[in-house]
């Protein structure tokens, strides 16, 4: 196959000392293929999004040199030709939207190549339409949701046909469904002759690739199939782990000796499970121990909420129609849904950065469709995390951000007693942190700070907006147990996102949205378990539900209900004791 992009000894420092002692890269020796699938991994800070950097002369090795076909990337005069050549999708999509419309904007890159307008006209069509912005082609991209700013910026890309199309965490925001179309629209780039360079954190997606290559502290330390990657010991070493069902087939295999050990998709998984010896009854008790509707304390009501943006101008979106939600009391609470059904604005009414157009929104005793109820009041009682966690930075140093808000809102005891508590509660050591400038922090140290700032105001509700995105494997497990633990303490949240797997494990409730109305709402593990028609809502439910089902129809006595893994694997031990020697 022919080389397209050849990376020689590179070593990378930001200070641009070639004898700094902890460089981003580290000697590193590549080349990538056309026609092949690669996927870039490693932990938070490990040098992924630096060397994708590289591959199309954004940055520029301090030693040795990156050559993409042939033309080396320190020659400048070079660059127009290599970023034609090497497109890349950057992880935050706004910072490479540069025009006023959806259509205008797919249109930049090719109108700066000086092409025909037909040309122009039938690059654009084929790029929106690629990526299902065709609804949206005249839309202000400001007012598009994240994932729907990650496709645009996945079609700008597209429509300059270039070579190798570099994806750097491109996937993040997107739901289910928005994967998978990004996922098969990778596969048609590779089929096409294109090299697919892919930087992920998401293991489930790694393992479509033909190869992976693996970053830890700026070396290679992995380059080889997903398959041979995911049985590798060292993972944990590197901040990463196994995709679900690779590490649930790792459970499983201890009750079932014989399943294969490369398996790697939910349906080769599902494939290989055994049947028991004996039919096993499940248990009578409720799995979610939930309660019945009727009877619960609402903490949070929302009922036929309707809400524009841009109202009364003929850019007018509806974001929420005759929406409602209802929180208990005690209880966390998921709203899931796929890219811009109306998630995060509804979030943003329930601590009054959005104001109720049209419906009725109470929090606690706030009714923030009352127009004298204070904003200030709000915010002190219900606490709202991002997406992106910087956009919610007000200072330079981790202290003095974790000290806004009480700061601002006054607090009853000493404000850096205050500070330390909070970022203990996310685990953030005080001293070791405190006088770190936000901008030098990893993805999810980032994360972290802003839930401590959120936490440091002590409210009663903590709303969380895709509270994973963006976070490796590591930093995901650390903030899904800060949460876990802040759950079974009594912590009332209520979270969006589009990682079911999170859902599963966090939230006792649900409610699911498709256009902004509401869709399919219940306790989580009861819902969950309508496969068909969580599907329909490009939506997909946990691996541990859809092996908890097989089994049951195989005859081992897992109850319905079931959507973690170690639920799984409670039930299922009971079972295998009772049926004696594992099959």
């Amino acid at each position: 196959m022919t080389v397209l992009i050849t990376l020689d000894k590179v070593t990378f420092s930001y200070t641009g000392d070639p004898k700094d002692p902890h460089p981003a890269l580290k000697d590193i020796t590549l080349q990538f293929h056309e026609g092949e699938f690669a996927v870039i991994l490693g932990a938070n800070g490990s040098g992924k999004t630096t060397l994708a950097r590289h591959l199309n002369g954004l940055l520029l090795p301090t030693l040795g040199r990156v050559l993409v076909t042939n033309l080396d990337t320190r020659d400048r005069s070079c660059h127009g030709i290599i970023r034609q050549r090497v497109g890349m999708v950057f992880q935050h999509p706004e910072d490479q939207i540069v025009a006023t419309t959806v259509e205008e904007d797919v249109a930049f890159g090719p109108e700066n190549l000086g092409l025909p307008p037909s040309e122009i006209r039938q690059r654009v069509d084929a790029a929106i339409e690629a990526v299902g912005l065709e609804a949206h082609r005249h839309r202000p991209p400001h007012m598009l949701s994240s994932g729907q700013m990650q496709r645009l910026a996945l079609a700008g890309v597209l429509a300059m046909r270039p070579r190798v199309v570099v994806f750097d965490e491109a996937t993040t925001m997107l739901d289910p469904a928005g994967r998978r179309m990004a996922l098969a629209l990778m596969a048609e780039l590779r089929a096409s002759g294109m090299a697919v360079l892919f930087v992920t954190h998401n293991m489930e997606e790694a393992a479509l690739a033909d190869r992976a290559v693996v970053l830890s502290e700026g070396s290679v330390v992995f380059d080889g199939a997903p398959r041979e990657l995911f049985t590798r010991q060292s993972l944990e070493d590197w901040g990463l782990e196994p995709p679900p069902v690779v590490e649930l087939g790792g459970r499983l295999r201890r009750l079932f000796p014989h399943l294969p050990e490369d398996l790697l998709t939910v349906e080769e998984l599902l494939g290989s499970l055994p049947s028991p010896q004996r039919p096993c009854e499940p248990p009578e008790h409720r799995v979610d121990g939930g309660t019945d509707q009727q009877g619960r304390e609402w903490a949070i009501e929302v009922q036929g909420l309707n809400h524009t943006y841009m109202l009364g101008t003929p850019l007018a979106h509806q974001a929420l129609q005759n929406a409602s939600l209802q929180v208990a009391a005690g209880r966390a609470h998921a709203l899931v849904g796929v890219t811009g059904s109306g998630k995060s604005t509804l979030l943003q009414h329930l601590n009054g950065i959005l104001r109720p157009q049209e419906g009725k929104v109470r929090v606690g005793p706030f009714q923030l469709d009352d127009p004298t109820v204070s904003t200030r009041q709000v915010v002190r009682l219900a606490g709202l995390v991002m997406q992106n966690p910087e956009s919610q930075f007000f200072e330079q140093f981790v202290g003095d951000e974790i000290a806004y808000g009480p700061r601002q809102l006054g607090c009853d005891e000493p404000l850096a007693s205050r500070v330390r508590w909070a970022m203990e509660q996310v685990g953030l050591d005080f001293l070791a942190f405190k006088d770190r400038f936000t901008d030098t922090l990893s993805g999810g140290e980032k994360r972290k700070v802003a839930l401590a700032s959120i936490l440091a105001i002590k409210p009663r509700f903590l709303l969380l907006d895709e509270p994973t995105a963006g976070l490796d494997p590591r930093s995901r497990k650390e903030i899904l147990l800060t949460l876990r633990r802040m759950v079974s303490e009594g912590m009332e949240i209520v979270l969006s996102s589009h990682q079911m797997e999170d859902v599963a494990m966090l939230a006792h409730d649900l409610t699911a949205f498709r256009k902004g109305r509401n869709a399919l709402q219940g306790v989580a593990a009861e819902v969950f378990w309508q496969f068909e028609a969580v599907r329909e809502l490009g939506l997909e439910p946990p691996v541990a539900a859809l092996v908890a089902a097989r089994l049951r129809t195989l005859g081992w006595g897992v109850p319905s209900r079931v959507v973690t893994a170690e639920m799984l694997m409670d039930h299922l031990e009971r079972c295998v004791e009772v049926q004696g020697e594992p099959v």
